[in-house]
């Protein structure tokens, strides 16, 4: 199989431009009496990329046959990133008027607001229970289909920690105090009233944003400029009484 370098080399002149196919890179060994053969690619815009042409033996043959020739990247090959499906990829500020980003049903970051049952979270039902509940909850006034789960307000709040508005953010490290200490601080309510707060300085960067307790920033309510720093005062106004140039006469 190695030696079947000609072989590999017509097969894939058949099929590409012959000025598409560059030297011979060598032979890899894919199993019992199937090799491929790696050849450069010299095609414009696929530097890096090599022709790969497969040749297998059958039992008591001596000649190899040719199973397939295909264009494959190499080290150096300039390739697409890795697909990502598009709900993986959606960032805080990519919506836009109209935009909508549905939530499946069994989103672990929700649960029911209301219960049913001895469990509702063990339970699968099916498409007609589920809207059955919702119209029940809609005639009942319960509010809110679903509200946050435990991993949901995990995830939420490790999340907002970790983020700008949490400790580790430049600004935060190079305040002059927390935000616990602030007066434009408002506290949340609920369990994560002991962590975070909204910031309500119209003048701050975080001015209506979720910030934690150890974040800081320069518009802290106590920030005071001492008073060696403060501008000297204007001297007092005097009238000149020597002369009289510049004076307006009547």
């Amino acid at each position: 199989m190695a030696a079947a370098v000609d072989a590999a080399r017509a097969a894939l002149a058949e099929q590409v431009e012959p000025g598409d196919v560059g030297e011979h890179l060598g032979c890899v060994a894919e199993g019992d009496r199937v090799a491929t053969h790696l050849f450069a690619c010299e095609r414009a815009g696929y530097r890096g990329w090599r022709w790969s042409v497969t040749v297998a033996r059958a039992s008591r043959q001596r000649t190899a046959t040719v199973d397939e020739v295909v264009l494959i990247p190499g080290d150096e090959a300039i390739v697409a990133p890795a697909w990502v499906p598009w709900r993986e990829r959606v960032r805080p500020g990519d919506f836009s008027a109209g935009d909508l980003l549905p939530v499946d049903d069994d989103d672990p970051r929700l649960v029911p607001t209301y219960s049913f049952g001895d469990d509702p979270l063990e339970g699968s039902f099916d498409d007609d229970d589920k809207a059955q509940v919702r119209r029940v909850a809609a005639e009942l006034g319960l509010g809110r289909v679903r509200t946050l789960s435990l991993e949901g307000r995990d995830l939420a709040a490790q999340r907002w920690y970790d983020g700008e508005q949490g400790p580790t953010a430049a600004i935060a490290k190079s305040a002059p105090a927390p935000c616990s200490t602030c007066g434009f601080l408002l506290r949340l309510a609920g369990p994560l009233s002991e962590i975070f707060g909204v910031c309500a300085n119209g003048n701050a960067n975080d001015d209506g944003r979720v910030v934690s307790f150890d974040h800081g920033c320069g518009g802290h309510s106590e920030v005071q400029i001492a008073a060696k720093s403060l501008p000297a005062p204007p001297p007092d106004p005097f009238l000149d009484e020597i002369t009289v140039d510049g004076l307006e006469s009547f």
